[in-house]
């Protein structure tokens, strides 16, 4: 399990991360949902060892993770931008890792290599950037890490390897329990893949949810009432949003779904839909409560 609680981190007098508290449960994949700038990759590498908190504390399975082998050992950090030793063919960083990761699984690198179908004796640097992520993805899977920390992970990659590599992740959660920390400013990205979900603003966590609690507390109907219910309609649900498009009255409203299908029924509208959510809508209208525009933090 991580745990941070009330973590700093400043550079040159600017906090990148402020008084931030968050727990990720082992065996779940946690969305870090931001705009470039929002405090993710500092955060990250605080988990990662590689920067030291200003204040509060980190932890990985109660154990302080700053300048500690044994966890970093376990952990893996998978940045945005990549880094491969110059002129180094995929054998030879995969020799690396396997001097430097006492987990290595050989077997299992060697069964990666049809998911990635890269000739081991090309030099990685001379690949394409969506090759040099898959490379990326292929070593750090083979390291078999109880904690995955990606930063910007599927940058790059057609929609194929996406595909193929959010499987990979979503195996190892489910066959060793691996815990996975994914920071991103795409929604879309990471909706079908995470089951928790946090948006950062300014080195802050704005809001915190479990994605199934999250999309069953939201609900997107269209009605079509009879004349003069309208406004009796709207008092008994918790409303987000409305607008009105000719006869239909499309309404965003929060509550547990029975309770707001059967108010609805109760008025025996013309017309009842109950309509899909994105994770976008839903923060669109959740943020928007806070007084935030889900565009600007958001956006790169």
């Amino acid at each position: 399990m991580i745990s941070v609680s009330q973590v700093s981190k400043e550079f040159d007098g600017e906090e990148a991360v402020q008084d931030l508290t968050l727990t990720v449960k082992k065996g779940s994949i946690y969305g870090l949902l931001g705009s470039n700038g929002a405090g993710k990759t500092t955060l990250l590498k605080i988990l990662a060892g590689i920067y030291r908190q200003d204040s509060g504390y980190v932890t990985i399975d109660e154990r302080k993770v700053y300048e500690n082998p044994d966890i970093q050992q376990r952990s893996l950090f998978l940045p945005d931008s990549l880094y491969f030793f110059p002129q180094a063919t995929i054998r030879q960083m995969a020799n690396f890792y396997a001097s430097t990761y006492e987990r290595w699984n050989e077997e299992r690198f060697q069964q990666l290599a049809h998911v990635f179908p890269i000739d081991m004796k090309r030099r990685v640097q001379r690949l394409s950037k969506g090759m040099q992520r898959q490379v990326a993805f292929w070593l750090a899977m083979s390291t078999m890490p109880d904690v995955l920390l990606l930063d910007e992970p599927i940058d790059g990659l057609d929609a194929v390897m996406r595909q193929k590599v959010k499987n990979l992740i979503v195996q190892d959660v489910a066959d060793r329990e691996m815990t996975v920390l994914i920071s991103s400013h795409n929604l879309r990205e990471v909706e079908d893949l995470c089951d928790h979900i946090g948006i950062m603003h300014h080195g802050k966590l704005l809001l915190e949810r479990d994605l199934d609690d999250l999309k069953s507390d939201i609900h997107k109907v269209q009605v079509v009432l009879k004349e003069g219910e309208e406004d009796a309609f709207l008092e008994g649900l918790d409303l987000l949003y409305k607008e009105r498009r000719g006869s239909i009255l499309l309404c965003i409203a929060r509550g547990e779904e029975s309770v707001v299908v059967r108010h609805i029924r109760s008025f025996r509208p013309v017309v009842f839909d109950m309509l899909p959510l994105t994770l976008e809508e839903i923060f669109v209208y959740e943020l928007g409560g806070h007084g935030y525009a889900v565009e600007t933090l958001m956006d790169a």
